[in-house]
Formats: C-alpha cells, sequence, structure tokens
C-alpha cells in the first residue's frame, strides 16, 4: 500500500506544477492529425487521419459536439455530443446518440473516461500541450489474465490485464 501511495502522491503532483487549461472552452475548434494504432505484437503502427471536431451546440446551451472522424468524414465519422453532469466535480459525458453514454472527467489537466465494450475496457486520454492536442487510447481484455498478492494489507491482491492495443494522436487546431 505505501509504493500506491507514493505513486498517487507523485501522479497528483506532476499534475498540480502544469498549467490548466480552460476546459472545454480550450477544446473548441477542428482538430487533425494522425493517430498511430499499435496492436498487441505489432512492430510498426497503423496510421490514419484523424480528426476530433468540438463545438458549441446550436440547439442546447452548455452542450458540444464531440466529432471524431477516423480516415475520410464518409468512412468513418462519428458524431457525438458533450454533456455537463457536474461541472464543479469535473464530471462529463459524451453521448454517442445511439442509447450509449460515456462518462468523462477532467482531472489535473485531463480529459479522460475508462468504459468497457464486447469484453475490451478502454481508457482514453484527452489534452493540450503547447497548443496541439495530446490522445492516448489504451484497451485491455476486461477479464484478468492473472491474479497476485496474498490478500493481506501488505500484499493485497492485485489483477493483471492483457494490453490488446496502444492508440496515439496529435492534432492541431486547424
Amino acid at each position: 500500500m505505501k509504493s500506491i501511495s507514493l505513486l498517487l502522491l507523485i501522479v497528483v503532483a506532476g499534475c498540480a506544477t502544469k498549467a490548466q487549461n480552460n476546459f472545454p472552452a480550450d477544446f473548441i475548434g477542428h482538430w487533425k492529425g494522425t493517430l498511430n494504432w499499435y496492436p498487441a505484437g505489432a512492430k510498426e503502427p497503423k496510421q490514419v487521419n484523424m480528426e476530433l471536431h468540438v463545438l458549441p451546440s446550436k440547439d442546447t446551451a452548455g452542450q458540444y459536439t464531440w466529432n471524431l472522424v477516423y480516415g475520410k468524414p464518409s468512412e468513418d465519422n462519428r458524431p457525438y455530443i458533450l454533456k455537463p453532469i457536474d461541472t464543479a466535480k469535473g464530471h462529463w459525458m459524451i453521448d454517442e446518440v445511439n442509447g450509449i453514454l460515456l462518462d468523462q472527467y477532467w482531472i489535473g489537466n485531463v480529459f479522460s473516461g475508462a468504459f468497457s465494450v464486447q469484453n475490451t475496457t478502454i481508457v482514453n486520454t484527452y489534452r493540450i500541450e503547447n497548443g496541439r492536442m495530446k490522445i492516448q487510447f489504451i484497451s485491455y481484455a476486461t477479464k484478468a489474465v492473472a491474479t497476485t498478492g496474498k490478500g493481506t494489507e501488505d500484499s493485497p491482491f492485485a489483477d493483471s490485464y492483457g494490453v490488446r492495443s496502444y492508440q496515439e494522436a496529435v492534432l492541431t487546431k486547424q
């Protein structure tokens, strides 16, 4: 438990030293770049053009478009809606407009969430650094591949998961 507490302290201290962006205002715009997708075992990434369009909603105050495009807009266009849940606590939601609602959180200069679908868990992060949006998606098996530890305070049980892929993109505002 001591190592977990130390790691948490390091992460919190690192987040506190970064300049804070104004979310979602600093995310508004059309962002474009390249997504590098590394499936497990791949030596070279698969690359695809990626865009993120974040704009204030014309229909509902306080909501925004959250439109992801992979490749060309005619190939893979995902027009989602970004909705506030409890902005004082950094809680937002991405509505995929098909019944899927994904909770997201603005914490320490990072917009992040985690969700599971079809036996895969995906953790996503979006952050702006030096005028560029950096995006990461890590996907892993929802079921643990191993459980270790003794179940004690000094050695709690720990689950390990098989990482399936890693994706990263750097987008610039157009």
